[in-house]
C-alpha cells in the first residue's frame, strides 16, 4: 500500500498501490474496480462518481510524482494530464474545484474545465496539510498560515499556528485563524463548509471553528500526552467527529447536533456503481437514530438539564480562570474512543458513516475495521467487521488483530483528508 482514502462522503475507499489502484465499496464491504497500471502515490474519488485524479509514486519504475492524471474509469478514458514542477503531495477536489498541493505552493483550478484560477505560494508545507470543504456553495481552502519572514534575521522563520481560510469561489483569503500556539499538524472541514477542526503538533487538543467568520466553537481534550494526529474527519451531518492518532486510539467527540448549511447539487457525473451521490446533509441523521431507538424520558431530560446547569457552572468558573486552567473545566472530553487490535502504530484514517453509527478506520498494515457507536451511552466502540484491503477477504473480529505475516509488509498510507498528517 502506498495511499489510502475513503472519498468525500465516506461511502468508498480508494487505495494506491505498487501495482495500480482500486476503489472499494464501504458498504457492503466490497472491491467494485481495480487498475493494475503501475504504482500510484495519490488516489482521490470525486464523491462516488467515475472521476478519479491519479499520481505517480516516487521511486517507482514509469512513475512520477510530478504528473497529474484525470481518468474516467466507466468509459475507461484519460480526460487530462498536467505535469507540475515539483512532486504533488496533496490532491482535493469537489464538485467545481481540484486543488493540487506541492511542497511551497498550491495550484487551485476549475474542474469542469481544467482552467488554472490560482496558485498561492506558501511556506514549506512537505505533509501537506490543508483541507478542501467538499460543499460547492461554502467552498473554502484550510492551510497553515505563512509567516512573514525577516529579512534582518538570518534564522528560518518559525512555524505558525495560525489558520488561512480561502475561499475558492472569489479566490481571495475568507479569514486567518489564530488556531493554536504550536505549528499546525491536521485540519478537516465538514460537509456543508462551515466547520473547520485544527490539531497542532501536541495533538492534545481538538479545537473547531466556525466558517468563515472564525468563531472557536469547541474544544476538545484528545488526551494528555503529546502525540501525532493522523486524521480528522467530520461525520456527514455535523454532529459527530472523529479523530485518529499515533497512540492506535480514535477518539470520537460530539458536536452537540446537525449543523446547518445548504445542500449541494446533486452530481451529474456518472458513478463507479450506476448511482448519484449528493454532498447535502442527511435527512434526521444521527439524532434521529436515537430517536428512533428510544422515546424522550424523563430521566433523560433530567439528565439533559444537569448537563445544562453542569456546562453553566464550569463556563462562568471559567471566565475567571486563565486560558491554560479554562481547558481543564471545559467539559471537552470524548464521548466515545476505540483502540486498534494491531498494536503496531500504523498510520491511519477515520471516517465516519454517512447511514449508519459507525466508526471506520483505514489503517497502513492493509486493514479496514468497522466499529458500532453507542449514541445513547457513548463509551468503547464494539468492533464490527475487519477487512483486508488488499485482498478483499474478510476477517473474523474474533481473531487476533493483523500483525508481521507472511509476504512483503505494507508501506506507510499517506492519510488523504487533513493532509499527510
Amino acid at each position: 500500500m502506498l495511499f489510502a482514502n475513503f472519498n468525500q462522503d465516506f461511502s468508498c475507499i480508494s487505495l494506491g498501490t505498487k501495482r495500480g489502484y482500486s476503489i472499494t465499496n464501504c458498504d457492503p464491504f466490497g472491491r467494485v474496480y481495480t487498475m493494475n497500471d503501475g504504482a500510484r502515490g495519490i488516489v482521490e474519488m470525486l464523491f462516488c462518481t467515475s472521476l478519479i485524479a491519479l499520481v505517480g509514486a516516487a521511486d517507482q519504475a514509469q512513475s512520477s510524482p510530478r504528473k497529474l492524471q484525470i481518468v474516467n474509469t466507466k468509459r475507461q478514458s484519460m480526460i487530462c494530464e498536467l505535469l507540475f514542477p515539483s512532486s504533488i503531495l496533496a490532491v482535493k477536489m469537489n464538485r467545481k474545484t481540484l486543488v493540487i498541493v506541492l511542497e511551497a505552493e498550491i495550484y487551485i483550478y476549475d474542474i469542469s474545465n481544467m482552467r488554472l484560477l490560482h496558485v498561492i505560494e506558501t511556506t514549506p508545507n512537505p505533509e501537506a496539510i490543508c483541507a478542501l470543504s467538499p460543499s460547492v456553495d461554502s467552498s473554502y481552502l484550510a492551510y497553515p498560515s505563512p509567516v512573514p519572514s525577516s529579512s534582518t534575521s538570518p534564522s528560518p522563520t518559525p512555524a505558525s499556528g495560525d489558520v488561512l481560510l480561502f475561499s475558492t469561489r472569489s479566490l481571495t483569503v475568507a479569514n486567518v485563524i489564530q488556531a493554536h500556539k504550536a505549528p499546525i499538524s491536521c485540519l478537516a472541514i465538514n460537509s456543508t463548509g462551515t466547520l473547520l477542526a485544527t490539531a497542532s503538533d501536541k495533538g492534545t487538543v481538538i479545537r473547531v471553528w466556525s466558517v468563515p467568520g472564525a468563531e472557536k466553537l469547541y474544544q476538545f481534550r484528545r488526551g494528555t500526552r503529546e502525540a501525532k494526529i493522523y486524521s480528522i474527519n467530520f461525520n456527514v451531518v455535523g454532529s459527530l467527529m472523529a479523530v485518529s492518532s499515533a497512540h492506535d486510539t480514535v477518539h470520537i467527540f460530539k458536536l452537540g447536533g446537525a449543523t446547518g448549511g445548504k445542500a449541494s447539487p446533486r452530481s451529474v457525473a456518472e458513478s463507479l456503481d450506476g448511482r448519484e451521490s449528493t454532498t447535502g446533509t442527511l435527512d434526521g441523521g444521527y439524532e434521529a437514530f436515537i430517536d428512533s431507538k428510544k422515546s424522550r424520558s424523563v430521566g433523560s431530560s433530567l439528565t439533559r438539564k444537569s448537563l445544562q446547569l453542569t456546562r453553566g457552572l464550569t463556563s462562568s468558573v471559567g471566565s475567571y480562570l486563565p486560558s491554560s486552567m479554562k481547558e481543564m473545566w471545559e467539559p471537552s472530553r470524548d464521548f466515545a474512543s476505540l483502540s486498534l487490535p494491531s498494536g503496531s502504530g500504523a498510520r491511519t484514517v477515520v471516517g465516519l458513516s454517512g447511514t449508519m453509527p459507525h466508526v471506520m478506520v483505514i489503517s497502513s498494515d492493509g486493514y479496514f475495521y468497522l466499529y458500532s457507536i453507542d449514541l445513547e451511552n457513548g463509551g468503547e466502540c464494539a468492533l464490527l467487521k475487519q477487512y483486508s484491503l488488499l485482498d478483499s477477504v474478510d476477517v473474523d473480529p474474533a481473531e487476533p488483530g493483523p500483525g508481521p505475516g507472511p509476504g512483503p509488509s505494507p508501506g506507510p498510507v499517506s492519510p488523504g483528508v487533513g493532509g499527510k498528517s
